[in-house]
């Protein structure tokens, strides 16, 4: 697959200078303001600090913009196109059942219990089990928000508000049991049509970070919000193992520290614009349920059984 559009954060290396020993590829699939590309750029340029006109970076921000979906950001970093992307982890269970973790529905209530389990020995795990199944190595875990339910249609603060909507979710067989048992018909459609698919009424709710809601302007056809911070989100940054282990030690050492401080900031822009978000959509209008304003044990309620399943499975109480 090729990449088009690609665009090199900073000045990269200058013609007629030292040729770089490395071009380093970054991809990804959300805006320029997204916490995600802000901490790509934050990586690039730790990096390009450390080893300076020996390497090269090139970033395709959205490879959504050149026609592809979100997903094929897998095959292509572990094919020739790309060596370094970020993906939501969902997106990746199916090959990697334990990634299942980050799925079970209502247990990750606080960003640092998230952050804990990430970068602790159930993180050191999954990265293992990731290598064990693809041809991926994890660089981080980063911060994909706590999801939470927008709709075009009424206030949910119960499940039955739910039901008879049609709902846009991930390609994950868990997250459309969560929702079939809310009460929803969940439809999977990929983020390249999500904007498309929420302003022309194709469905009528869906669910994300209030990040996102923001920044594909969902809320401009969306008028509902419920907190209900039913997942949270963890977003997998994914090196090409092969190529990785192929470059020099100096530069592996110099891939993982920047990626520490590129992961420290992209934590911090995803607390950040939480918070930024809501007033904004406040601010805009829109109807905000929060806690205390919608049923939580009516929700937990009614996915009781599946969250019983998939904490068993996760190996989580």
């Amino acid at each position: 697959m090729s990449i088009t559009g690609a665009r090199r954060p900073g000045d990269g290396c200058k013609k007629g200078l030292t040729m770089p020993e490395l071009t380093l590829r970054l991809g990804g699939y959300q805006p320029a303001r997204s916490v995600h590309t802000r901490a790509m750029h934050v990586f690039a340029d730790a990096l390009r600090a450390r080893l300076g006109e020996r390497v090269e970076i090139l970033y395709t921000e959205n490879v959504t913009a050149a026609g592809h979906k979100a997903v094929d950001l897998l095959p292509m970093t572990e094919g020739e196109a790309i060596d370094i992307c970020y993906i939501a982890s969902s997106s990746l269970v199916e090959r990697v059942p334990s990634l299942g973790l980050f799925d079970v529905p209502f247990h990750i209530t606080d960003r640092g219990a998230a952050y804990a389990l990430a970068d602790g020995p159930a993180g050191r795990r999954l990265a293992g089990d990731v290598t064990a199944a693809t041809g991926f190595a994890v660089l981080a875990y980063w911060d994909n928000g706590f999801r939470h339910i927008s709709n075009g249609r009424h206030p949910i603060t119960h499940p039955r508000d739910c039901r008879g909507l049609k709902i846009r979710t991930l390609d994950n067989a868990l997250h459309q049991r969560v929702f079939r048992s809310l009460g929803f018909e969940p439809v999977t459609i990929d983020v390249r049509e999500l904007a498309a698919a929420v302003h022309e009424r194709r469905v009528d709710a869906q669910e994300n970070p209030l990040t996102n809601l923001v920044n594909f302007s969902l809320h401009k056809t969306h008028r509902f919000v419920t907190l209900t911070g039913h997942f949270f989100g963890v977003a997998l940054v994914l090196c090409n193992r092969a190529r990785l282990a192929s470059w020099p030690d100096d530069v592996q050492t110099a891939i993982a520290a920047a990626m520490v401080e590129a992961t420290a900031a992209q934590r911090r822009y995803a607390a950040e614009d939480d918070e930024t978000c809501l007033a904004m959509l406040k601010a805009d209008g829109v109807a905000i349920a929060g806690p205390g304003q919608f049923d939580r044990a009516a929700f937990l309620d009614a996915v009781a059984d599946i969250r019983a399943e998939a904490a068993r499975a996760a190996g989580v109480g």
